[in-house]
């Protein structure tokens, strides 16, 4: 059954006579829905954060199940944990339907695969502390729906994310989420806003786990890899801005401690040297604010 992904839009039925301004505000416009499409759903992403949190913190893995556009952007958020929360890169892993060949460019008929898509999850050997996130924005992606079917046989954790309501995508997985984002600007074309609000979610969902795994401090991304000189300078300035000392006394810490803004705020907020802030943030499970009494 065709979703309203799918079903043409019935405010734009002269897309193709539109001026440049009026086809360029009908797009962005349009996107505008995806927003209100996830504040819907946010009840359901907050019920699958909470159920992720705890996996996770015992040592599970992201893994992001999807094909064409959906698994892509699958992909970017895993791809973006590492440098911002320093999630280790074997801990975030995307499934593509039609392999690492779909990333650039249409594998035709690997979404239809189900099978594959099981396979592929049994090929990283799924365990109970994983959380496999599906996204499909018809609800009904084969390849998605065998890869739910197998990770839920393993007991891992299940979120199954489209953008048609009652989907079976949605149904199959312990956590359904719904981003009712309706019909296209140009139909079926779930690149525009389905996509938006995939992407929404997806980046709502993976944020708040790493703030929950103690990863932020107040609203400052502490755990960060200063891989370059900018974001070397993003340090200092984060370091500056959790405990109020000096660029000078900043730079000089991170120094000591390999730029890791985490180490350097425990150090300068309790006077420890690096190996002692390190054991104690150990100690107080990765938390910034246990280690410091507040």
């Amino acid at each position: 059954m065709r979703g309203t992904t799918e079903s043409p839009n019935p405010l734009h039925t002269n897309l193709d006579l539109y001026s440049a301004k009026e086809l360029v505000d009908a797009l962005v416009d349009d996107h505008g829905i995806a927003v209100q499409a996830v504040r819907e759903s946010s009840a359901q992403l907050a019920q699958a954060v909470q159920a992720a949190l705890p996996r996770l913190a015992a040592g599970g893995r992201l893994v992001y199940v999807g094909a064409g556009t959906s698994g892509r952007l699958g992909l970017q958020d895993a791809v973006e944990l590492f440098p911002t929360f320093s999630w280790p890169p074997e801990r975030a892993l995307a499934l593509l339907a039609g392999g690492a060949r779909a990333v650039t460019e249409s594998v035709e008929g690997a979404e239809d695969d189900s099978a594959q898509g099981a396979a592929d999850i049994l090929g990283i050997a799924p365990t109970r502390q994983d959380v496999v996130l599906a996204i499909a924005a018809s609800g009904r992606t084969p390849y998605v729906l065998g890869a739910i079917g197998a990770a839920r046989r393993a007991g891992a954790l299940t979120i199954g994310l489209a953008n048609n309501r009652d989907s079976a995508v949605a149904a199959a997985a312990e956590i359904g989420i719904t981003l009712d984002t309706g019909s296209e600007v140009i139909c079926g074309s779930t690149r525009l806003k389905a996509g938006t609000a995939q992407k929404i979610a997806l980046n709502s969902f993976s944020s708040a786990i790493m703030v929950g795994l103690h990863k932020v401090y107040g609203n400052l991304m502490v755990d960060m890899r200063a891989s370059n000189g900018k974001l070397r300078e993003r340090a200092v300035q984060l370091t500056v801005g959790a405990t109020a000392c000096g660029e000078a006394r900043a730079r000089q810490v991170l120094d000591t401690c390999d730029y890791h803004v985490k180490t350097a705020i425990v150090c300068i907020k309790a006077d420890l040297e690096p190996a002692a802030a390190q054991a104690l943030l150990a100690r107080c499970d990765d938390s910034i604010r246990r280690a410091i009494g507040g």
